[in-house]
C-alpha cells in the first residue's frame, strides 16, 4: 500500500502561496505586455457610411446632406482626404438627429434577460457580451451585470479582475450592505456608447456563503436584493443582460428572481443536451419552491439557443434537429456555430464585433457574425414584443 502524501514534509511541492504568487505576477506582465487590449486603452468600433445608414435607418445621402448643412459634423479623414469610419457614438448622434433610436417608452418594462445554464461551457458569457454588444450597436440602451465570480464576461472587456477591480466595483458591496439603496457606484462605461458595465471578480464568490447563511438565518427577503438593485438603476436603460454563475446558488437564485427573460445557451452534445435536462428540472422546482414563498419570477419570454455548434459531426445534426422538435418555438432558428474567429477575439480579451478586421479570413469572419447577427436580432424580437409601445412598430414591419 503506497504511503500517504504529507505536503508538509515533501520539499518538491509548491505552496498554494507560492503559486498564487506566481500566477498573479504572469497575468500582471501579460497585462503591461497587452495594453491594448486592456480596457482602459479599448477604442470604439467603427462603421462606414453603408453600414451606418443602416444602422441609423437613413440613406448614405440623408447622412452627407445632413454633414452638409450643419446638422451633423463632417467625419474626420485620413491624409488622403478618405473618410474615417463613424463610431457608435456618432452614429447615436444620428439616430438623435433623425429620430430612429430604438429606445422602449418611459412606461415599456425594462427587459432584464438572464443568459443561464447550470453548466460550464456553454458559452454562457460568450452570448450575454455578444448580444450587449449588437444592442448597443443597434442603439439600444445596456447594461451587463456580470454576476459571476469567474468574471469571463468582464475579462472580455478588456479587465483582469484580480488586478484591476477591487470587491468594491461589484455587485458584492450591494449584496453585503443592506443599507445601500441604488447600483450606481458599479456602473461603468465601456468602450461602446450607450452600454455601461458592472463588473465581477474572484471576491463575488465570497458573497455566496453570506447570502446563504443569512437567508438560512430568515432573512429570506435577501433573494430580493438584487431585483431591488436592478429597479435603482433601470430607468436609464432599456436592457439590462445578467451574467449569472453555472450552478443553483444564492445569487443564480437572485438572478432568476430578478429576470424577466430567460436565455439558455445549450450545445448539442450528448453530455450538454443530458446537463440541460436536468437543469429544467431544476429549474421547475427551483420556480415552485420560489413561487411557495412569493417569490415566483415572471418571464416574458424563455429562449434556447444551440451554443458552439459543429455540424460537420452527424450527432450533433441529429441533437440539433431533436432540439428543435422539443423546444419548438422557443428555439431561436439561427445556431450559434462554433468559430475560430470567436476564439481568435477571446484570446485577445475581445469580441467579434470589435475587432478591426478578420483575425481567421474574411469568409469565416463573415460567416460568424451572420450567426451572431441571427441569434441576436432573433432575441432582439423577443425584447421589442415586451414593449407595448413597439407594436405598432413591429406590425409594421411584420414582424407581430
Amino acid at each position: 500500500m503506497a504511503a500517504s502524501l504529507d505536503i508538509d514534509d515533501t520539499h518538491d511541492l509548491l505552496s498554494v502561496a507560492t503559486l498564487a504568487q506566481r500566477t498573479s505576477s504572469v497575468l500582471e506582465r501579460l497585462r503591461d505586455s497587452a495594453r491594448s487590449a486592456r480596457a482602459d486603452e479599448r477604442r470604439e468600433p467603427t462603421f462606414p457610411i453603408g453600414k451606418a445608414a443602416d444602422l441609423v435607418g437613413r440613406t448614405p445621402a440623408a447622412i452627407r446632406d445632413a454633414e452638409k448643412d450643419g446638422r451633423l459634423p463632417p467625419p474626420p479623414r485620413t491624409e488622403n482626404n478618405r473618410r474615417v469610419g463613424y463610431t457608435l457614438a456618432q452614429l447615436n448622434d444620428m439616430r438623435g438627429l433623425f429620430g430612429t433610436r430604438p429606445w422602449r417608452a418611459a412606461d415599456d418594462p425594462c427587459c432584464v434577460i438572464a443568459v443561464q445554464n447550470f453548466k460550464g461551457g456553454v458559452g454562457k458569457s460568450t452570448l450575454s457580451v455578444h448580444l450587449a454588444q449588437y444592442l448597443a450597436i443597434q442603439g439600444y440602451r445596456v447594461a451587463l451585470i456580470d454576476c459571476d465570480s469567474q468574471a469571463s464576461a468582464t475579462t472580455l472587456f478588456g479587465y483582469v479582475p484580480d488586478l484591476d477591480l477591487s470587491e468594491e466595483d461589484t455587485l458584492y458591496p450591494f449584496l453585503r450592505e443592506e443599507e445601500m439603496t441604488s447600483l450606481d457606484y458599479a456602473l461603468r462605461k465601456t468602450h461602446f456608447d450607450g452600454l455601461e458595465l458592472i463588473p465581477a471578480n474572484l471576491r463575488l464568490f465570497q458573497s455566496e456563503y453570506e447570502i446563504a447563511a443569512r437567508m438560512a438565518r430568515g432573512q429570506g427577503g435577501l433573494i430580493d436584493r438584487l431585483s431591488e438593485g436592478i429597479a435603482s438603476i433601470s430607468d436609464r436603460f432599456d436592457v439590462i443582460v445578467l451574467d449569472p454563475p453555472p450552478a443553483l446558488g444564492a445569487i443564480s437564485l437572485s438572478v432568476l428572481r430578478a429576470a424577466n427573460a430567460l436565455v439558455v445557451p445549450v450545445p448539442p452534445t450528448v453530455m450538454d443536451f443530458s446537463s440541460t435536462a436536468a437543469f429544467l428540472a431544476m429549474l421547475d422546482e427551483t420556480i415552485e419552491t420560489l413561487a411557495e414563498r412569493g417569490f415566483a419570477p415572471t418571464l416574458r419570454f424563455l429562449r434556447f439557443v444551440a451554443s458552439k455548434v459543429d455540424e460537420n459531426k452527424s450527432m450533433q445534426k441529429e441533437l440539433l434537429n431533436l432540439m428543435r422538435t422539443l423546444f419548438g418555438q422557443a428555439m431561436v432558428r439561427t445556431p450559434l456555430k462554433d468559430s475560430a474567429e470567436i476564439d481568435n477575439a477571446t484570446a485577445r480579451l475581445m469580441t467579434v464585433y470589435e475587432l478591426d478586421g478578420p483575425v481567421t479570413s474574411s469568409a469565416v469572419r463573415n460567416r460568424c457574425l451572420t450567426y451572431l447577427d441571427g441569434v441576436n436580432a432573433e432575441l432582439e424580437l423577443d425584447i421589442r414584443a415586451m414593449w407595448p409601445s413597439h407594436l405598432s412598430r413591429l406590425r409594421k414591419e411584420g414582424l407581430a
